[in-house]
């Protein structure tokens, strides 16, 4: 017999996810189409449950607090996999769809991401891919709660980590630096002498390219000017394509670079490096997408 046992209420829950997603009660009862009052009522019945709040006020919208994002975390998962037993219920037993939790680190390459996920796309089994970015740690610790199947970082796990987990290195790359067409037909001149003074976009301190870059600049004693730094390597991309400064890539991702954001190669830098590597909670890999990305030859990533 069980004792004690806790019984959570899912419409309460709903109620709560459906406000944190909408940011205001007014939009939320609309959406459900029922009233402020009795949303209100779920939730604080939600709350006297957890024993926690989860909102506070900001002006007129609902913010969450530090439990109240935790228990979002959650609930998004709860639905999400609320949708797909509906799905799966519904189709053919050999079409059911494979769920894949991937964490990405704030500081790996977005176009390394979507280099590496091509062979999850073609698996015989349809995959949900669900991804999430964030920092190391903090995915660490999802990856150890199971909540995340593998995590793309630009280094390995540190080893002081709290839990057990697995590096598996994915492949190294070169650089190449590049830019807008203007600014890297200027910079082409004289290269790499030509990136002293010139301005830069570089990504956070905490980046392992930023890292191998500053250790490639020194080498050639060449100071950059540097003009913003970045944890969101897309949003650099979209500043260099403003011609707002140079900024490296991987040499294997500069194709399709070259191809988004018409960038123009400045120069390459071979003896400048970044690795890219997958962590996982166990070292024999049992999930079909997580043993794809692991198992595939490094020299698919190696430029």
């Amino acid at each position: 017999m069980v004792v004690g046992m806790e019984w959570l209420n899912y419409h309460h829950l709903r109620y709560f996810w459906t406000v944190a997603k909408e940011g205001s009660l007014a939009r939320a009862a609309a959406r459900l189409r029922i009233s402020q009052p009795s949303i209100s009522e779920q939730i604080h019945q939600l709350e006297d449950a957890l024993g926690e709040k989860l909102f506070r006020r900001a002006g007129r919208n609902n913010q969450l607090t530090d439990a109240g994002q935790v228990v979002f975390g959650y609930a998004d998962e709860i639905f999400a996999l609320g949708r797909e037993l509906m799905n799966a219920v519904h189709q053919r037993p050999g079409a059911r769809v494979l769920r894949f939790n991937l964490g990405v680190a704030d500081s790996f390459p977005k176009l390394v991401t979507h280099e590496i996920l091509k062979p999850v796309f073609s698996l015989p089994q349809p995959v949900h891919v669900v991804c999430r970015e964030g920092k190391m740690e903090d995915l660490l610790a999802q990856l150890a709660a199971h909540r995340l199947d593998l995590v793309l970082a630009d280094e390995p796990a540190p080893s002081s980590a709290n839990f057990k987990v697995f590096t598996h290195l994915l492949g190294t790359s070169s650089v190449t630096l590049c830019a807008e067409a203007r600014l890297a037909d200027k910079l082409k001149r004289g290269f790499p002498g030509s990136l002293d003074g010139a301005p830069a976009l570089l990504p956070a301190e905490n980046a392992a390219m930023r890292r191998a870059l500053e250790a490639w600049f020194r080498a050639r004693q060449v100071t950059p000017k540097v003009v913003a730094e970045f944890e969101d390597l897309a949003l650099m991309k979209v500043m260099a394509a403003e011609g707002r400064g140079f900024i490296a890539v991987p040499t294997v991702t500069l194709k399709e670079a070259v191809t988004r954001y018409q960038f123009r190669s400045i120069g390459h830098a071979p003896a400048c490096h970044v690795r890219f590597h997958a962590i996982t909670a166990e070292r024999r890999i049992s999930h079909p997408a997580a043993n794809v990305i692991t198992a595939r030859p490094k020299v698919l990533l190696s430029h």
